[in-house]
């Protein structure tokens, strides 16, 4: 069984600073959500809360309908996962996983069995008497979520508990989550500053800043129609240019930069006359040679290309020097360019987004 969460306008304040500022939304009874924003930008905050271990200052939480207040994380139909895991170095595997239904004061033998079941579900079948400290790092993030899983929970909580591995793993692990996470249908709420945890893994993302939600959307949507400039930023690389709408009609608006004007799709809220910014990915970014040409042009300047095995980022600058970054398949001509080699950079109106003037991600 797994059950929905209800956030209902939840505020955490910690003396005069507010960690997390009315958030309102329903996670749904076996989704994966994930929590996605830079360090200090309240989802950890959030957690604590869904778990029970801090109170909101205002709003009401529900699992499964039922308000959360006054009750303690060991009353709750939730598991958390640790970011260090915390696993019993002294104990072999199988009473890691059994360690919840023994306090719980189940007998030794069915604590076994379902120990054994559990390990079985996360792959790892062979590994029941072996100690923690024989198993390597994915190996014990999958321990870790066979123990949480053992109590049975409706909610299974999990933060950052990726950030440790190296990258292979991290994508080793991703898929693994997921898997069990679909098999066994627990509702998972799980936190993270990495995106592309978040993209590959959820049903649904939030991504927050500084305490409020920006967006919650399917990981696609958020891709491809971010709805504030902070969520365009933090979410995939961006170009983004400063600028003035004047024109906006149909869904297709015209902005006005220093870099000259450009015509995109207008995001929600913007109008004619209003501050704005454009963002046009780096994969929508199309560069030709001199004589090429597009609706939307930039003359730039070559500067360098960073070969990233399959694909090559390419970086170039216009006559002010604003820098540009170009995303293309892998080409040995690009890398071989001089520096100083004019090029046009073009993108389609479709492809590009232009939204209200506001808070641009650092990380």
């Amino acid at each position: 069984m797994s059950q929905d969460i209800a956030l209902e306008s939840v505020t955490k304040k910690f003396g005069g600073f507010t960690a997390v500022r009315e958030v309102a939304l329903t996670i749904r009874a076996g989704e994966f959500f994930s929590f996605l924003g830079p360090s200090g930008c309240g989802k950890t905050t959030i957690l604590r809360m869904i778990s029970g271990f801090i109170e909101p200052t205002a709003g009401v939480i529900r699992i499964g309908g039922q308000d959360m207040r006054g009750i303690g994380p060991n009353k709750r139909p939730t598991a958390l996962i640790f970011q260090n895991l915390a696993l019993f170095p002294l104990m072999p595997v199988w009473q890691n996983v059994a360690f919840g239904l023994e306090v719980r004061g189940v007998a030794k033998a069915e604590r076994r069995r379902r120990a054994e079941e559990l390990l079985a579900l996360v792959e790892l079948t062979d590994s029941a008497d072996k100690m923690v400290s024989d198993l390597s790092g994915g190996q014990r993030q999958r321990v870790a979520i066979a123990r949480a899983l053992a109590v049975e929970p409706q909610v299974m909580l999990l933060d950052e508990p990726l950030s440790a591995l190296d990258l292979k793993l991290r994508q080793h692990m991703r898929a693994e989550l997921r898997r069990i996470q679909q098999r066994t249908g627990v509702t998972f709420v799980y936190i993270t500053h990495d995106q592309g945890e978040a993209l590959t893994m959820s049903d649904r993302v939030a991504v927050m800043s500084q305490g409020v939600l920006q967006q919650v959307d399917i990981p696609l949507e958020i891709y491809n129609n971010p709805a504030t400039a902070f969520a365009a930023s933090f979410v995939g690389e961006a170009n983004v240019f400063a600028g003035w709408v004047t024109e906006a009609s149909g869904g297709i608006g015209r902005i006005e930069t220093a870099t000259g004007g450009f015509t995109a799709r207008l995001g929600s809220g913007v109008a004619r006359g209003d501050q704005a910014l454009l963002f046009v990915r780096p994969e929508h970014l199309h560069l030709g040679p001199h004589s090429a040409d597009s609706g939307n042009r930039i003359d730039t300047t070559f500067s360098h290309a960073e070969f990233e095995g399959n694909f090559v980022n390419v970086f170039c600058h216009n006559s002010g020097q604003k820098p540009l970054m170009a995303q293309t398949r892998s080409d040995p001509a690009m890398l071989a360019l001089a520096q100083g080699t004019p090029m046009i950079a073009g993108f389609d109106a479709a492809a590009a987004v232009i939204l209200p003037a506001g808070e641009l991600a650092r990380e």
